[in-house]
């Protein structure tokens, strides 16, 4: 019969445990920032002149963080790819191309498979940037560029285990992957191209043109509609509003939920107003060709749930709620 795991002695509290993990985790980090400088620059420089493509390769821990930087180069606008370095010796060196650039991560710097694939890249051209914990190693001397990614200890308490060594490398191949994207000027819409499923593609590939309301679908009258006519089109419409547009189409003032509230504390008796007696006059507008989520931050910040959407002559070419956006899931 199976014995119970005991629990965890009073002498090695698991969360004290856990803190001393994350402190020298985020002391490797720090360390790793007071060492950036313009070798750094250099392999940022020397990514941007290739014409080819980033190749990431480790072995064991290090190539799990070597696959994981070469994701995040991918979707931030560097083309990257992951290489095993032990398949790159099997075969898998054929992937890569003198117009490359090889980031090659060992923390002892001495890993025979990246050791045996460092000759064959120098041969046809390609150029190799170490991150490694030892500047003095094998593959940190071969190297065209060294990172040093050393850490003063391993969160392990063995001091074995890949840990603040591994968090480390993880963390220089993110700062290249930023600086990278930062120099290439990748925005918004470029990263929802690369993207494109899920809530993220949603908030930044939607626009306005995408979501709104049109033709029978928005309501609208003319500045010379009585209330009652434009409360019933409010009420038609289902939108908490009613656009006043002009003969020629031109956006001058919306009535709200709101506006008749402060219609009826103002004038009391509405029997015989026109919609433009209470309408509010030039509202804000918004393009179809705004991304939605810009739709929702201009509804936020002037504390409105609706939104006339014009074109650039100020043309009504549709209307907008929170609820549509809720229903994109853009909110």
């Amino acid at each position: 019969m199976p014995q119970a795991v005991p629990p965890m002695s009073a002498t090695i509290d698991a969360a004290t445990l856990a803190r001393r993990v994350l402190r020298i985790e985020a002391e490797a980090i720090m360390a790793l920032a007071q060492r950036i400088d313009g070798t750094f620059t250099r392999a940022v420089d020397m990514i941007l002149a290739s014409h080819g493509r980033v190749i990431v390769s480790g072995i064991g821990k290090s190539g799990h963080i070597a696959r994981k930087i070469a994701a995040t180069m991918a979707s931030t606008g560097t083309p990257a790819y992951f290489v095993h370095a032990a398949e790159a010796v099997h075969g898998d060196l054929g992937m890569i191309t003198r117009e490359d650039v090889l980031i090659a991560i060992s923390n002892s710097g001495e890993n025979d498979e990246l050791l045996t694939v460092v000759p064959l890249i120098k041969r046809q051209g390609a150029r190799l940037i170490a991150i490694t914990g030892n500047p003095e190693s094998a593959l940190g001397r071969e190297a065209d560029i060294h990172l040093d990614a050393s850490v003063a200890e391993e969160a392990c308490p063995l001091n074995l285990a890949p840990t603040a060594s591994t968090t480390a490398a993880l963390a220089l191949g993110d700062a290249l992957a930023v600086a990278l994207l930062e120099a290439r000027g990748f925005g918004a819409e470029d990263f929802a191209r690369s993207h494109p499923g899920g809530a993220l593609g949603r908030k930044l590939l939607t626009h306005v043109r995408d979501v709104m309301r049109t033709g029978t679908d928005m309501p609208v009258v003319d500045p010379a509609a009585s209330l009652a006519t434009a409360m019933l089109e409010m009420t038609r419409a289902s939108m908490g509003m009613v656009v006043i547009a002009d003969a020629v189409g031109k956006v001058v003032g919306i009535f709200t939920d709101g506006d008749l509230r402060r219609a009826i504390e103002r004038f009391g008796d509405l029997r015989t107003a026109n919609v433009a007696d209470v309408m509010t006059h030039a509202p804000r507008t918004i393009s179809p060709d705004r991304l939605a989520v810009e739709a929702v931050e201009m509804m936020e910040r002037h504390k409105s749930l609706v939104l006339p959407v014009a074109d650039v002559d100020g043309k009504l070419v549709g209307a907008l709620n929170m609820h549509d956006l809720f229903r994109a899931k853009v909110v």
